[in-house]
Order: C-alpha cells, then structure tokens, then sequence
C-alpha cells in the first residue's frame, strides 16, 4: 500500500520540529552540547507511534540488506527483549501501587543502546532518526513534568523555551489514527499503540499486521 501522504505528514512535522530545535540551538548554543560521538540519547528508553514506526521502519528496509541488516535486526531482538522484561517490571509495580512518576523515573535511568547505534556511537539512520532525539539536548516537557539533558548546560529552575510534547504527540497520534481509520483497518485503535525502536524493525507492516480487510476475488 502507499503510505506517502501519510508519510509526508510526517516529514512535515519533523522539519517543525527541526526548526524549533534550530532555534534553541541558535539562541542558548552555550547550553546544548549535542555532538557527533555523543550517544546519551541513543540509550534512552522511548516508544514510537504508529506512523513514525512504519516510517523509519520503511527507511531501514530501503537503506540495509544483507549481513549488517540481519546483525542489526539481532540485536534489535535481544533489546527488546530487555525492553519487554522492563516494561513488565514496571506494570508488576503500578499493581502494587507505586507512583507513576516513580516507575517512569526508575524506566528513564535503565539503558539500552538502540540497535541503530554503531561501533563508533554514530546514529546509522540519523537522518531519520526519530522526533525523541531530534529533541534530547533541548528542554521539553509531557504530563507536566520538564526534562532536559543531563549533560547540557540548561540550568534547572531557569526559565527556557520548551518544546510541548504533549503537543507533539498528539499530531503523532492524529496522523497515525487517520491513517488507521482512511485504510479501514479492523484494529480500530491501532493508531494509539506504542513500541520502541527494537519493535519497530523487527516488525512487518504488512496487510495481515495493518488489520486491512480481506480482498474478495470476483469470477
């Protein structure tokens, strides 16, 4: 199927996001150290929405083949099964009654490195990695709560332009339910699930996983 439109959505989402990051950039370049070699943000734990998945997804089988796409798809299955033992972790301590900020706070300090992450600490897809790192070295904010790289020069309490998550997410989520909804797929909320990079490529978007109804073959 073709997934252009949908996709050019996105790209469009992700310049905006490039702007803003341009701009903080422009104006506190004291503050955000991101650099080549640094790979701070390629071990953090995040998920994907739908359509960024199938996006990078679609990018990956366009740009790896052969023995470097299968030893990434190997590590990408052993992260995401650590990933899967966190996550589980995590849901056994919200039934015991923990506080949420408390499990999000013990998730953020475990580190993975991404499977798109080379020998060199060089993102391999960087220019479509996604909207979570594009932003990681400036201030953004979800639910409330303020995040900022540890290793920039941001100074905690100190009033900054920050980037709305929140915000962002739910352009992620309505670009990714009208998708949903325009292909008729039987998994009508397909468009809020979430899965980490690992996920991502180890998973085939194909007309079986999309829910699309069945085509009847007419004599």
């Amino acid at each position: 199927m073709d997934f252009s439109s949908y996709f050019k959505k996105y790209e469009t989402l992700v310049k905006n996001i490039d702007d803003v990051c341009a701009k903080v950039k422009n104006e506190y370049g004291d503050c955000v150290v991101c650099k080549p070699g640094c790979a701070d943000c390629c071990h953090a734990l995040f998920d994907l929405t739908l359509i960024e998945a199938m996006y990078i997804k679609q990018k990956f089988d366009e740009n790896f083949a052969g023995k470097i796409k299968h030893e990434i798809i190997t590590y990408a299955d052993k992260a995401d099964r650590k990933i899967f033992k966190l996550k589980k972790d995590a849901s056994e301590a919200d039934k015991m009654g923990i506080n949420s900020h408390k499990i999000i706070e013990r998730i953020s300090k475990e580190k993975i490195a991404c499977p798109l992450l080379d020998d060199t600490n060089t993102c391999m897809m960087y220019e479509y990695r996604p909207i979570a790192c594009r932003v990681y070295g400036i201030p953004t904010s979800a639910a409330g709560i303020g995040h900022t790289c540890g290793l920039s020069g941001f100074v905690k309490g100190t009033p900054y332009p920050t980037l709305n998550m929140d915000s962002v997410y739910k352009q992620l989520y309505s670009i990714s339910n009208s998708m949903v909804f325009d292909i008729k797929s039987k998994f009508k909320k397909m468009g809020d699930v979430l899965v980490p990079v690992s996920m991502c490529l180890l998973t085939d978007y194909n007309e079986e996983y999309l829910g699309l109804p069945s085509l009847k073959v007419v004599d």
